[in-house]
């Protein structure tokens, strides 16, 4: 069953989703414009797995603190924010699952050695010097990335995703989901709901205004934590090719591409994606966590 808490952690209160118990924390970090229910899916299978599985609201997003000013989003203070939840759930062991800006700050996470884990899964979205360099050579992606650099402009990208009870914060699962049944009316008016909370969608955008392009320029170093992609092949803003040259930044590293799920993947095939996660976390191994 999962139950809902606030967790206080780096000075913020953040609103949490939990099924198990123990210090074996599997910690899913969601994207935009999501929350800690985008999880829904993983969370029991988590727990029957033997973790206690954990999905908090990024700051600025749901139940979660919402401070207000824009540098408060930089990557510095969400990589921070990751360690202290991890802290405050006393954590012995740390897998890392997360998705969209969760699986940003997961990577950053790891090529900083912020805390040890021992297994890193990340969902449609790439290693920095990936996207660094699919983003300089390729035409095809600079145009799916419009978005981001509409997101730079004030106040506009807020009044139109706004607009109408956030009509638009729902059209961008519905339009794009390749399983549309997965996102049920009562699915989108949750996502609709979190975003006209008062400034809500300001603190959503900021990820992308405080961090973007200098996030990509993190300095690379090989990642020795065993890490599992799973891939929506229907991403419309992000191109398959980003999937491909892990060998010399990942030393373990799996692959997993869903030709049937969309972006939002953990949502669009949960039974595909939590078999691909019972799978690979059958084979992690068992070892005991460290600092």
């Amino acid at each position: 069953m999962i139950t809902t808490r606030t967790l206080a952690a780096n000075g913020l209160s953040f609103a949490i989703d939990e099924c198990g118990s123990g210090p074996d924390i599997a910690l899913c970090l969601h994207g935009f414009p999501e929350s800690r229910f985008s999880w829904r899916h993983q969370l029991p299978l988590l727990a029957g797995l033997g973790w206690h599985a954990v999905a908090p609201d990024l700051r600025g997003y749901g139940g979660s603190s919402r401070p207000a000013r824009r540098a408060d989003y930089h990557i510095d203070a969400l990589v921070a924010d990751t360690a202290a939840i991890f802290d405050a759930l006393g954590a012995r062991r740390r897998l890392l699952i997360a998705h969209d800006w969760g699986a940003i700050i997961a990577w950053i996470f790891a090529l900083r050695e912020t805390r040890r884990l021992d297994g890193l899964i990340i969902m449609n979205v790439p290693h920095p010097a990936v996207a660094r360099e699919v983003i300089r050579r390729s035409w095809a992606q600079k145009r799916k990335s419009w978005y981001v650099a509409f997101f730079q402009l004030p106040w506009l990208p807020e009044a139109l995703l706004g607009a109408d009870r956030a009509r638009g914060i729902g059209r961008a699962f519905t339009d794009s989901a390749v399983n549309k049944a997965n996102f049920p009316p009562h699915v989108i008016d949750h996502y609709r709901a979190n975003a006209v909370a008062p400034g809500a969608l300001t603190a959503m955008i900021n990820y992308y205004r405080a961090n973007l392009p200098g996030v990509l320029a993190e300095p690379v170093r090989v990642i020795d934590t065993p890490t599992l992609m799973v891939w929506g092949e229907q991403d419309i803003a992000l191109d398959i090719s980003l999937t491909e040259g892990y060998g010399p930044l990942v030393r373990d590293f799996s692959l997993v591409r869903l030709p049937q799920a969309s972006h939002w993947v953990q949502q669009d095939a949960p039974e595909a994606v939590n078999a691909a996660l019972q799978d690979w976390l059958g084979r992690l191994p068992a070892t005991a966590g460290a600092p």
